[in-house]
């Protein structure tokens, strides 16, 4: 009678632990897929930062960039207005040397408008700025696999007993706002 029990509880643990580890190994299995989808929105959130810093930068350049070249045009128009309304030699001479020396800084302009610091600048936070919308790119997509990973997990069996235990749910894909196929509109009117 004695061996009997003790068969009959072996075999009670044994079927215990069997139908244990299983869940044990499905709970650890979620876990693990909820952090990756975790870490995954972590690093579409820190690509989002990123351009958000980048674009202040990008701004600021361009805008710099263009009050240059205004400036630099202004003070062409102006010294011509100048000389154009000159009634003396001297008012003449002034506008005259005026003109040539914002004549001289648009020269510059032109013949070194690839090499302006300005324009590196801008071009370098183009660069910056467009391998950040790549990164955002990737980051959405490495979340909505991790995301797909883990939808799919709580739905199968029997994981999805474990899942329903322990409070696993779907998550939500990263989809584009409507109208995002839109091409914006760009208009250099205003």
């Amino acid at each position: 009678m004695k061996k009997g029990l003790t068969i009959f509880l072996a075999v009670v643990v044994l079927l215990v632990v069997l139908l244990v580890l299983p869940l044990i190994g499905s709970y650890n299995r979620l876990v693990g897929l909820d952090e990756q989808v975790n870490n995954n929105w972590s690093q579409v959130e820190n690509q989002l930062q990123r351009r958000l810093d980048l674009i202040p930068n990008l701004v600021e350049t361009v805008k710099g960039y263009a009050a240059h070249e205004k400036e630099v045009l202004a003070d062409v128009s102006a010294a011509r207005a100048k000389l154009a309304g000159a009634q003396t030699v001297t008012e003449s001479a002034a506008a005259e040397a005026e003109l040539s020396s914002a004549l001289a800084r648009l020269l510059v302009v032109v013949e070194n408008y690839p090499n302006l610091k300005a324009d590196a600048n801008f071009r370098q936070l183009q660069d910056e700025l467009a391998g950040t919308e790549n990164r955002i790119a990737t980051a959405r997509m490495d979340y909505n696999n991790s995301v797909r990973e883990i939808n799919a997990a709580v739905r199968r069996f029997p994981t999805v007993i474990v899942a329903r235990l322990f409070g696993f749910s779907s998550r939500d894909y990263f989809e584009a706002d409507e109208g995002a196929g839109k091409a914006p509109e760009v208009d250099f009117n205003n």
